[in-house]
């Protein structure tokens, strides 16, 4: 029997080419996503890819709909955090709600998804749990202190149960990526990605996000049981660690 893997956030962007990358690798996936029905449904018919609707910032909904994908598909094996949001301000005029919408998707979700299975993970003695941060993680960036902050505390958290899960044989690894084209990064305008963007990046273009789906099915692989608590850049040589 194939494992199980969930992606979060998993039918548009990274997210869909993580889904479809471990679809193409042989897994049985399960996507999720939070707003955007259309593109759901879409990205189901192209695929065949169950997608599932719930927020992550709702505890009580992770834990219904993993295991309603639990029942249809088998326990879950491999779970990718990679839903998120932005809500850039700079900090002068940064809102609580833009704060705590911002915290409780990329960071609190995090908690929210990977507690329902963590159990589960240990008691089968397996497990792979995949976060997929950001380059704004590691450096910050102007006028994203709350993307920053929970992007940070996605490595901190990483870190800490990579530790809590290795004697059960369950890796937690992140990934950083730097600008990936993406629709949410395609759409910033041409002239400032060619004269603002690219140029900051050695390799001189946008990463593409097979590129960042190629690394979680490495890590989500028997291939990777060595690596735990790491955190992979994949940003063109923007930034080194």
């Amino acid at each position: 029997m194939s494992r199980v893997a969930l992606v979060t956030g998993g039918t548009r962007g990274i997210g869909a080419a993580i889904s479809m990358a471990l679809h193409n690798a042989g897994y049985k996936v399960a996507a999720t996503y939070a707003g955007n029905d259309e593109k759901a449904r879409a990205f189901h018919d192209v695929t065949g890819i169950s997608v599932h609707k719930w927020d992550v910032t709702d505890y009580e909904a992770c834990g219904k709909g993993i295991a309603k994908i639990e029942d249809d598909l088998g326990h879950v094996d491999i779970l990718v955090n990679n839903a998120g949001i932005t809500r850039d301000a700079m900090f002068h005029k940064m809102t609580p709600q833009q704060w705590h919408e911002v915290i409780n998707t990329n960071l609190t979700g995090l908690f929210n998804m990977t507690h329902q299975v963590w159990q589960g993970m240990r008691d089968r003695s397996f497990g792979r749990v995949i976060n997929i941060s950001s380059i704004n993680g590691q450096k910050g960036q102007m006028g994203q202190a709350n993307y920053s902050a929970a992007k940070a505390g996605d490595l901190g958290f990483t870190k800490a149960l990579a530790q809590e899960g290795a004697a059960k044989n369950i890796t937690v690894n992140a990934i950083c990526p730097g600008y990936i084209g993406t629709e949410m990064v395609l759409a910033v305008p041409e002239k400032v990605l060619n004269e603002r963007i690219i140029p900051q990046i050695p390799v001189g273009r946008l990463g593409e996000p097979e590129e960042i789906a190629r690394i979680a099915v490495f890590l989500a692989s028997d291939d990777a049981g060595f690596i735990t608590g790491s955190t992979i850049t994949a940003n063109g040589g923007q930034l080194f660690v």
